[in-house]
């Protein structure tokens, strides 16, 4: 059954369930602990795609990558994440084999394991794996999805570039290469939403069918963008947080925008599990 059908419910007892289920995992205060360890894995996991970045021709790489996340974070935010990319890469030019880059990429590991604590309780189930299983497989996802933020990274800087190169082996004209213009934007969401995927079919301890989209995964992503770009959009317009919180304005920011974040992909992995749920023991 597509879980587009969502599993025989309707739209009103799926929001019923999701906002029951949501009450008794304790969803709000979950999202707080998940962001707390999002700050911890957030740096390590950005010096190790940095140093990924240090592997690929094109310095300008990184400009966008910093450029990318002033427009999507408040303006405080952004700062603090773009001065430790900045210092992060001065020193990343090295190998991706060096120690340093392995105990970032570790670190980052934490953060993945945080989030399958999380989608465990979502889907009502206990990891019985070793520790050692469970950490692998972490790093192990944590790497693709470092991977395909690069692939949307570099379809992001060089989409026009690479869209030219093929019209010209084709041979074709520019109408070509405006129809690719257009379509690398939906390529972009939809390298987000399998990185979203990829974390909602393997983080888990339950045996899943492999699904490319999901009315959950396509709730948090929808979600996880509108709660950035009204934040900023707030921060921008209605708020000062460094009249109220002066230098620490932009780690508060921080922390509220990995609490939205979290809170978002929680609620998508519970509206999932519910349809799950209602596919196997029916509506």
């Amino acid at each position: 059954m597509s879980p587009w059908r969502l599993g025989g419910l309707s739209p009103a007892m799926l929001v019923q369930r999701v906002r029951k289920r949501l009450w008794e995992h304790e969803v709000v205060d979950r999202a707080a602990g998940l962001s707390y360890y999002f700050l911890f894995a957030l740096f390590p996991t950005l010096l190790f795609l940095t140093a990924l970045l240090g592997l690929l021709p094109g310095p300008k790489l990184m400009d966008r990558l910093l450029d990318y996340i002033g427009r999507v974070l408040p303006g405080d935010a952004a700062s603090l994440l773009t001065k430790t990319l900045t210092e992060g890469g001065r020193g990343a030019r090295g190998s991706l084999a060096s120690i340093g880059v392995l105990a970032a990429l570790w670190g980052a590991a934490s953060g993945m394991v945080s989030i399958r604590a999380a989608l465990n309780v979502a889907h009502g189930t206990r990891d019985t794996r070793p520790w050692w299983r469970q950490r692998l497989e972490a790093v192990g996802l944590t790497v693709c999805f470092c991977l395909f933020t690069l692939l949307a990274l570099i379809l992001f800087v060089f989409g026009e570039r690479i869209g030219e190169a093929i019209a010209d082996a084709l041979g074709v004209g520019a109408v070509f290469t405006r129809v690719w213009n257009l379509a690398r934007w939906p390529a972009l969401t939809l390298f987000a939403l399998f990185g979203i995927m990829l974390v909602y079919q393997f983080a888990p301890a339950v045996r899943q069918r492999w699904r490319w989209v999901t009315p959950g995964s396509a709730v948090a992503l929808i979600g996880w963008l509108l709660a950035s770009f009204t934040l900023r959009f707030y921060v921008q317009y209605f708020g000062n947080y460094n009249a109220t919180y002066g230098s620490i304005g932009g780690v508060i920011l921080l922390m509220l925008w990995f609490y939205l974040s979290s809170l978002t992909l929680l609620i998508g992995a519970e509206i999932d599990s519910v349809i799950r749920l209602a596919e196997r023991d029916g509506p």
